[in-house]
């Protein structure tokens, strides 16, 4: 499960997706931070020649309407897909299909193959940022204000490069990396599609390092 990852800069997220968040947020991510998040536009706010795609700012770990305080994110950030129609958490998003993408210039998982939690980089061999498939809300503070907020999705992952992480007994997981061509197919795609996408990226395409510093 994927708790730590990088987000692109907005100059990456301009080249890649073509579009940004105004507000600012933070590149090194952990539940309950805010990160940008790409979704499909409100079709009634869409201006002639507007891009269809948006960018917003969102925390990681999602709120559902009826969550209690904004903690509730540090066990929501990522979301099993084979579960996830059903966990009162996610089963409204899910419902509705609210789609989107979470950037990602690298995510963080513990390799235990020494017996150690060593926190490894993975990234995309060829520099490129991820795109991992998401969930996102809409939740009221108490205050009464709008806070959107998103969740990772994940797969098993009984093979190929990410089955190396966990410990061992644990299930291993990945979350799911959209391949580029993809990407607007998931934002558009209806509530009866969605597990179609849900999918392990190939492991040719993804590399693991341990950085010398988090």
């Amino acid at each position: 499960m994927c708790s730590h990852y990088e987000a692109p800069t907005s100059d990456r997220l301009l080249a890649g997706y073509g579009v940004a968040p105004e507000g600012q947020y933070r590149l090194d991510l952990w539940p309950c931070y805010e990160g940008p998040f790409i979704r499909l536009r409100d079709p009634e706010s869409i201006d002639e020649g507007d891009y269809e795609l948006e960018a917003q700012v969102g925390q990681f770990g999602l709120l559902p309407f009826w969550a209690k305080a904004r903690t509730l994110g540090r066990s929501t950030y990522n979301a099993r897909t084979e579960t996830v129609a059903s966990k009162n958490s996610y089963r409204a998003a899910w419902k509705e299909a609210r789609h989107c993408v979470i950037p990602a210039v690298a995510i963080y998982e513990p390799d235990w193959r020494s017996g150690k939690a060593v926190p490894t980089r993975i990234s995309r061999k060829d520099g490129g940022v991820m795109s991992i498939a998401g969930l996102w809300e809409r939740w009221k503070t108490p205050e009464g204000a709008d806070l959107l907020s998103f969740t990772m999705l994940t797969v098993h992952a009984a093979e190929g490069l990410m089955c190396n992480f966990h410990r061992e007994g644990d299930e291993k997981r990945s979350a799911v990396i959209l391949p580029g061509g993809l990407v607007n197919d998931w934002l558009r795609a209806p509530a009866s599609e969605s597990m179609e996408f849900m999918r392990l990226y190939p492991s040719d395409r993804l590399k693991a390092e341990v950085p010398d510093s988090i």
